[in-house]
């Protein structure tokens, strides 16, 4: 392995992923020299990184210019900003990152890119600010019985051949009531064709709790076995369940989706709890992500 040129090195590490890249750099001196240049990360870049930053502008609370990312020292420096600190695109619409296993696109639509039903209307929802967040805005639920959230995505900039996964990340406030035991529908697919649908949970552990009460006051915890209650409670691996990301919000698994990248078209993904009619209130909506299914 000594005797082969390093571009050769660098050229056969190119064709594998960050990850191996990184774990390749330990075999050797000439290896991790090869593995760490720039031939290599440019090729886990988008071809249209250039593109995509000169036309972005910093997620809050960084203030420094995303043109800068151009002036890093190396590639590779480049490539991990871009997987720790997403930058905004669209007119600040959208943020836009890179999977730091996979180099694939991640991106999240803003609460204010998506349709929200009475999303304008100040009785049911309103506009604000909150610290670590993305966005300028967030939009958060005052009260409603219809809830309806929709949000769509090109297909053509996302990376081809990769398996998607959509969420919606959100908050819930102190206050928050009508989540606790119903409920949303969630689906994911392109416009056009039939999307898979599935029942999620945006209020998991004071649904436990509420259950827990109930059985109790009936009498019939100690049957909740029998009458099925056991396997509707919230379990920390189950998708169908809130889970914390690493910045404090919470995000919920709305669906897969497989990019072949052959065809243009546009990904909807919907949040919906519009048959009990019960009123309902208290959501925070950061935005929905999209990216590789891990």
């Amino acid at each position: 392995m000594s005797l082969l040129p390093e571009g050769c090195i660098a050229n056969v590490i190119s064709c594998t992923t960050p990850r191996d890249a990184c774990r390749l750099s330990l075999v050797s001196s000439i290896f991790k020299s090869a593995a760490e240049s720039d031939a290599v990360w440019e090729r886990f870049l988008p071809p249209e990184y250039q593109s995509i930053i000169s036309k972005s502008s910093p997620c809050p609370p960084s203030s420094s210019s995303p043109s800068s990312l151009l002036c890093l020292p190396s590639k590779k420096e480049l490539f991990l900003s871009l997987c720790d600190h997403p930058i905004l695109i669209d007119d600040g619409k959208k943020a836009f990152s890179l999977d730091k296993q996979s180099g694939k696109k991640c991106y999240m639509i803003s609460a204010r890119d998506l349709m929200i039903v009475w999303g304008d209307t100040p009785t049911y929802w309103r506009w604000t600010s909150l610290p670590g967040t993305r966005f300028q805005e967030v939009a958060e639920l005052i009260c409603v019985c219809w809830l309806e959230i929709r949000g769509k995505i090109s297909t053509c900039i996302l990376s081809p051949g990769t398996h998607y996964t959509a969420y919606l990340v959100f908050k819930l406030t102190a206050g928050s009531y009508g989540f606790e035991c119903q409920p949303v529908e969630v689906s994911v697919g392109l416009v056009g064709s039939e999307s898979r649908k599935q029942s999620v949970y945006l209020d998991a552990i004071r649904g436990r709790r509420m259950q827990y009460r109930l059985g109790r006051r009936v009498g019939l915890f100690n049957r909740s076995r029998s009458l099925g209650w056991q396997a509707s409670l919230p379990r920390e691996n189950d998708d169908h369940h809130p889970k914390e990301r690493g910045d404090a919000w919470l995000e919920v698994e709305l669906g897969d989706f497989y990019n072949a990248g052959d065809e243009d078209g546009e990904l909807e993904m919907s949040i919906l709890e519009v048959r009990a009619g019960d009123w309902k209130g208290g959501l925070i909506v950061q935005g929905i992500e999209i990216r590789p299914k891990q």
